[in-house]
């Protein structure tokens, strides 16, 4: 199931029905940084509270929304506008079941403090998440036998643990995800630069992958170039998108009618 939708987000979800989304992957407007071809005019705190709201209405028991977020900075100063949403989510009903980070590398800039290198994920879940697979990468050790591990326990010193049998082929991966951006490695797809802010394709695919079964409904209603949406087809997802912006919606919908 495809279902895409041009028109504002807060307008367009009245008509999606309560507990109908199994997850969400989305990235809102970063308070001012882009206009989003002049169509980002009342992106205020009302306007993203009540999106966060209906985002809790439409999401099932047990869903899960990511919200993927950054802040402007002001006279020095960044906003704070990411803590402030997913402060406001719990306030909504939503637990903040983890704060994440996408790390990745950004131009140099020139200003009195450290490169900015990453952005918020808040995985936000409407209950106890229902599903999550967890995303295992190699382990440098694998094969080796467990040596014994030294822990403190509890401020009383320090005890030491015998490991037993091998290292795992894999591990649980960290809630820090590392991705490239640009040209060929956000996507390939050279079309959806004609976007100013996509993530990349693999972040997409490995939160569908996480907090989702095959069959399920992925949502994004910041739909931009469809990147979400191409990706939650791709691994065997339903997917319902809004987009404002007719550009944007338009290429969104050929990558996603085409993946």
């Amino acid at each position: 199931m495809i279902d895409l939708r041009h028109g504002d987000c807060l307008e367009v979800m009245a008509d999606i029905a309560d507990g109908s989304v199994d997850l969400t992957v989305t990235s809102p407007p970063y308070d001012n940084l882009r206009t989003y071809n002049n169509t980002l005019n009342d992106w205020t705190a009302e306007k993203w509270q009540g999106i966060i709201s209906e985002l809790f209405r439409v999401t099932k028991d047990g869903g899960v929304v990511v919200w993927v977020v950054g802040d402007a900075t002001i006279k020095g100063s960044e906003t704070g506008t990411s803590f402030r949403q997913a402060l406001w989510a719990m306030e909504c009903g939503f637990r903040l079941h983890d704060t994440m980070i996408y790390h990745r590398e950004g131009a140099p800039k020139t200003h009195p403090r450290y490169e900015q290198h990453f952005e918020f994920m808040f995985v936000l879940s409407k209950g106890k998440p229902t599903k999550f697979h967890g995303l295992r990468d190699p382990s440098i050790w694998a094969g080796h036998s467990r040596a014994s591990t030294t822990m403190r326990q509890d401020g009383d010193g320090l005890g030491s643990r015998s490991g037993k049998g091998l290292v795992a082929a894999t591990k649980l991966r960290g809630n820090v995800w590392s991705y490239g951006v640009g040209r060929n490695k956000s996507t390939k797809d050279a079309a959806a630069f004609a976007h100013p802010a996509i993530y990349p394709e693999a972040l997409a695919r490995d939160h569908v992958l996480s907090w989702s079964n095959p069959g399920d409904v992925v949502f994004d209603p910041f739909m931009g170039s469809g990147t979400t949406g191409k990706m939650a087809l791709q691994v065997g997802r339903n997917f319902i998108g809004i987009e404002r912006d007719e550009t944007y919606f338009n290429i969104a919908k050929e990558r996603i009618e085409t993946c």
